[in-house]
């Protein structure tokens, strides 16, 4: 099996070919998909999971208190929250404002992050303490490569959708941990038999088993 490093990296390359497109460049000032988010700001969201990865193996961890995968959704104030809550609409301003530089700028800096993170994330222990720096807590390296993962494959579909492009197809491992995540999230938030019988049982299955 594919340690975490090597998994994030190939799905990080996944979301670049995807940023590289004309589609997503010739939309960038449409709507998304994503309510709030153009195609230009929700695709900087998406660059923001590969640029925000040496900014926190930069940052000083130092004193934090470190918790493991699940304690971090559990803690997360976005999760199934209203889409204007201050979290969300944040996470929104943030993405916009990446956007005006225009879709080359922010290609060219998710480029040379990913080229930064192939030379030194397969040689660093996947416990190593870091995390997003803005968060009040930390998180091992391999736990907080998990999150990125999660995030590439779940904005890869927002910005293909938006775009008329075909949602791209990820590397089978990293996939796997994306959505064995969502899966963890949705039992947690729905019940297992609600996701047993979404995933087998469509007859009396739920509305929705959405994990986010």
């Amino acid at each position: 099996m594919t340690d975490l490093r090597h998994q994030y990296l190939a799905a990080a390359a996944t979301a670049l070919a995807l940023l590289d497109t004309d589609a997503v460049a010739d939309h960038w000032s449409e709507p998304s998909a994503l309510e709030g988010f153009t195609v230009g700001g929700l695709a900087a969201h998406l660059a923001a999971q590969i640029t925000g990865v040496p900014h926190a193996l930069d940052a000083d961890h130092a004193g934090k208190e470190v918790i493991g995968l699940h304690d971090h959704y559990a803690r997360a104030a976005w999760l199934a929250a209203d889409i204007d809550n201050d979290y969300n609409t944040a996470i929104r301003d943030g993405g916009e404002k990446a956007a005006i530089g225009g879709h080359g700028a922010v290609l060219a800096d998710t480029t040379a992050a990913l080229e930064r993170l192939t030379g030194t994330l397969p040689g660093l222990k996947g416990t190593l303490t870091t995390g997003n720096p803005r968060w009040p807590y930390a998180t091992t390296l391999d736990d907080f490569l998990t999150t990125r993962i999660l995030e590439l494959v779940v904005h890869a579909d927002d910005l293909a959708y938006s775009t008329g492009l075909d949602t791209p197809a990820f590397d089978t491992e990293a996939f796997a941990t994306a959505t064995g995540l969502l899966a963890h999230l949705a039992a947690a938030r729905h019940g297992q038999a609600a996701l047993v019988r979404a995933l087998a049982r469509t007859e009396r299955a739920p509305g929705t088993i959405s994990g986010l």
